[in-house]
């Protein structure tokens, strides 16, 4: 049975029928029903854009406009002008009145990419504008009133903005009315073959070659790599190997060294540096370094880990083996081996 057929036609292209994305399809079929501002959630790649557009096309809001801004590729002051207009010499290059995305959005759907870019003093006019549904252009003191639904994205945890203060509370309320959660596409990897095979044959058309044949070991290589990038990133390396490929065959040869375990995996920017992420990076990088025959990985990397630990602990505690021992919750005497073992001689005393 083919499940994207009994998908509305506005959902029937997003490629992907593992559980967590037909919620995300039932979520977003109910939430276009209304007019209520809906928050998109996700990683970059995982394709906020194309439920945003579903939501639209889905919504009574259908025939009126759908405009797309992306927040984070503006100034603030560029982004205001965007956004709401401005008159002519409201600023030094405003030679002329001009029309804001929001009235031109006007009896449609307003999405706003990358929302967590955003100023605080814009998202103090974006609150105004989602309460009172009206605002001023830039250099004007008439209030214009506009009737757009917003749909905004984020590739941030915007409760994490909000605690930095970087983000306001209030608009995070806001704009959290209907949330839809975008999953990852290592969480939904059964969804890949599907994936791969939509853009090998998206990119075979445009090349004007024939479809390549997906061998198992690539497929395999795929299904392990944790995709950072997401579907973007999948779709990238898809054209890739497309327009590099020899023969007839989709081969692990085809793929980027990283993806296939020859060199670190590169981390997402989207991903909140913290330790859980930080030790992901060394991992990734330490079994990068190594050829893939080892069986003992384990202690490889944990060795490594534990010298920098010591190492460090002995820094801190200006090299007293005592106290670094203590710190670390160790035997003074373990303490003691490990410093010979690792070589650490030096930051002891």
């Amino acid at each position: 049975m083919n499940i994207a057929s009994d998908r509305p036609s506005a959902l029937a292209g997003i490629i992907g029928n593992c559980p967590a994305m037909q919620e995300v399809y039932r979520t977003t079929e109910r939430v276009a029903r209304s007019s209520a501002t809906v928050l998109l959630l996700g990683e970059t790649g995982t394709g906020k854009e194309l439920i945003a557009r579903a939501i639209h096309e889905l919504s009574p809001r259908r025939s009126g406009p759908y405009i797309r801004v992306n927040c984070g590729a503006l100034s603030e002051s560029l982004l205001e002008s965007e956004l709401f207009g401005h008159v002519k010499g409201a600023f030094t290059s405003a030679f002329e009145n001009r029309t804001g995305r929001f009235e031109a959005a006007h009896g449609g759907t307003l999405f706003l990419d990358e929302i967590n870019s955003m100023g605080f003093p814009l998202q103090v006019k974006l609150l105004r504008v989602l309460q009172e549904h009206e605002f001023e252009r830039v250099g004007d003191t008439k209030t214009v009133t506009v009737d757009t639904r917003i749909v905004a994205a984020t590739n941030r945890e915007l409760l994490e903005e909000v605690e930095e203060e970087r983000f306001r509370e209030d608009l995070y309320y806001r704009l959290n009315v209907l949330p839809i959660f975008l999953p990852p596409l290592r969480d939904r990897t059964e969804d890949l073959p599907e994936l791969i095979e939509h853009f090998i044959d998206k990119y075979a058309a445009e090349n004007d070659c024939a479809p390549l044949k997906l061998t198992k070991d690539a497929l395999d290589v795929m299904t392990t790599y944790t995709w950072p990038g997401n579907v973007r990133e999948l779709e990238n390396y898809v054209e890739r190997a497309v327009v590099m490929a020899d023969g007839s065959d989709f081969s692990v040869d085809l793929l980027p060294p990283h993806v296939r375990g020859l060199s670190p995996i590169r981390l997402g920017i989207s991903k909140t540096r913290n330790v859980e992420t930080i030790c992901e990076e060394l991992i990734n990088f330490g079994m990068a370094e190594q050829s893939g025959d080892e069986t003992d990985l384990y202690q490889q990397i944990v060795s490594m880990v534990e010298k920098q630990l010591i190492s460090q602990t002995l820094k801190v505690c200006h090299g007293v083996q005592t106290k670094t021992a203590t710190r670390l919750g160790i035997n003074r005497n373990t303490l003691h081996k490990k410093i010979e073992e690792y070589g650490l001689a030096d930051d002891a005393t």
